[in-house]
């Protein structure tokens, strides 16, 4: 039972993945379901259209809500990062102004009165759940580098390492979901040592651009072969690959946190050829 076990990172991303937290919104306009037969048994088109079109807003403004939530958790585990798009303002806005409409068409209360439901459920949103982080994380500009190319590096480097998460998160076995959760949170603590010192972002560029899509495809390839054959010999090629970037992504940690500059040209040469030769690459 042990190797279908996960780390506790991961079992963390999924409790987050799944977290009933937003899940409210849809649940909270399902008295509009029989509010819409009943009007359709009266024959009453405006009750059926309100109740109906209301239903929908409310639904997508909780899957706005729910894609608002999961942006943000993004945002806030990463160290580099633009503010997320307005998702849960969004949703906010939709409830409020389909709470206002309800009032207005449906229940036939007075237009200021169905103001004030539309500001109390805009206000219910924000209370419930906040808006939107909009503080960009910022970053100073290095050499040669303007402060966007920088921040869309490690953004697309922190993307690739949670990619390669997820894929983990299909490997059932301990021993290599252990293993890859190590080389992300190296990879994390690289991200984080670049952003830091920018100054080391050429070399950590190239070295990002080989080692960490190499472990994402490598990854990523062993997560759906493995589930279709069960072969020690590719199980421990993967195994071979792994340590390779495991014990690289620790050298290349250690040498930035000496602040010592160092040629990576022969060992990402090694590890191309060594993907190749797995035909990783």
């Amino acid at each position: 039972m042990d190797q279908f076990r996960k780390p506790k990172r991961f079992v963390a991303d999924t409790l987050h993945r799944y977290s009933p937290r937003g899940l409210l919104l849809y649940f909270l306009p399902m008295a509009l379901i029989p509010a819409t037969f009943i009007a359709l048994g009266k024959g009453h088109l405006l009750g059926v259209i309100v109740n109906a079109v209301g239903f929908a807003l409310y639904m997508l403004a909780a899957w706005y809500l729910r894609k608002g939530l999961q942006a943000e958790h993004v945002y806030e585990k990463s160290r580099i990062a633009r503010p997320p798009k307005p998702l849960k303002m969004t949703a906010a806005i939709i409830a409020a102004l389909t709470t206002g409409m309800i009032a207005w068409l449906g229940a036939g209360r007075p237009l200021p009165i169905a103001l004030l439901f539309a500001g109390g459920a805009f206000l219910g949103m924000y209370l419930s759940y906040g808006f939107d982080p909009r503080k960009e994380k910022n970053i100073v500009a290095a050499h040669g580098y303007s402060r966007d190319e920088i921040l869309q590096t490690l953004e697309d480097s922190s993307r690739i390492i949670r990619g390669i998460e997820q894929a983990n998160d299909r490997i059932r076995n301990t021993e290599l979901n252990r293993r890859i959760e190590r080389i992300c949170e190296i990879a994390d603590s690289i991200l984080a040592e670049i952003e830091a010192d920018p100054r080391d972002i050429r070399r950590a560029r190239k070295f990002l651009n080989v080692y960490l899509d190499g472990a994402r495809q490598v990854t990523e390839g062993y997560a759906k072969t493995h589930q279709q054959t069960q072969s020690e010999e590719l199980e421990q090629n993967f195994r071979n690959v792994l340590e390779t970037i495991e014990s690289a992504f620790q050298e290349q940690h250690q040498k930035l946190l000496e602040e010592d500059v160092f040629d990576l040209d022969v060992k990402i040469e090694v590890l191309a050829t060594q993907l190749k030769r797995e035909g990783i690459l």
